[in-house]
């Protein structure tokens, strides 16, 4: 009796237990921060289906000033612009990066060169490090060989993943030249073939993996 009152208490609780939710950063600077609406919730969608994760389907939209920042373990951010943190809003990611946290920053296009220098405002002491092929991140469930997939073409450029790293620990992930937030959305947005917009999903999926488990 004892038991099976134990197990119905343990399966009552995990039950009870609120899924782990990501966010998408609302900044200002005049940059589209809401673009790819149906990206991360397609991506989450994704990621509970291919890596059995129990994320909350529906993800939520923090401000970079905010003390709700550090509820997310995952913290995405997307556009088109110009993105500027108040000295408050730098030093409240910072903070939030140090204590576990962790950003990733896909451009949409035109996105670099702002969110490079809010993010050396963020960690004046730490460079961005372009990320060779054999890194973990993209050897997790999925494999990318050549490192992050190309899904929309801009400037005729290669994709390429930058990355900064606090005592070891990667914080900060800049996904430049690859555009994976457009092949996350729906199909009648961008029209994309069902092998790119897998690929996408599939490096979407790593990258939450890698971040999940480290």
């Amino acid at each position: 009796m004892k038991k099976t009152l134990l197990t119905l208490m343990i399966i009552a609780a995990a039950v009870i237990a609120p899924a782990q939710q990501i966010a998408l950063l609302k900044y200002n600077g005049g940059g589209d921060w809401y673009a790819n609406p149906t990206s991360l919730p397609n991506l989450i969608k994704f990621c509970n289906q291919s890596l059995g994760m129990t994320l909350d389907p529906k993800p939520a939209s923090v401000e970079v000033g905010s003390a709700d920042l550090y509820r997310y373990p995952f913290v995405h951010m997307t556009g088109h612009g110009n993105v500027a943190f108040t000295d408050a809003e730098a030093e409240n990611l910072r903070n939030y990066l140090i204590a576990g946290g962790f950003l990733h920053a896909d451009d949409n296009y035109g996105m670099s060169p702002y969110i490079r220098a809010q993010m050396k405002k963020v960690f004046p002491e730490l460079e961005l490090v372009e990320l060779p092929y054999n890194h973990p991140i993209f050897h997790q469930k999925y494999n990318f060989p050549n490192g992050l997939p190309k899904i929309h073409e801009h400037d005729n450029k290669p994709p390429q993943a930058f990355a900064l790293f606090w005592e070891g620990r990667m914080v900060f992930l800049f996904t430049y030249e690859c555009d994976l937030g457009d092949g996350w959305e729906d199909f009648v947005v961008h029209k994309d073939s069902e092998a790119i917009r897998t690929k996408a999903l599939q490096m979407g999926a790593n990258i939450i993996q890698y971040v999940f488990s480290n």
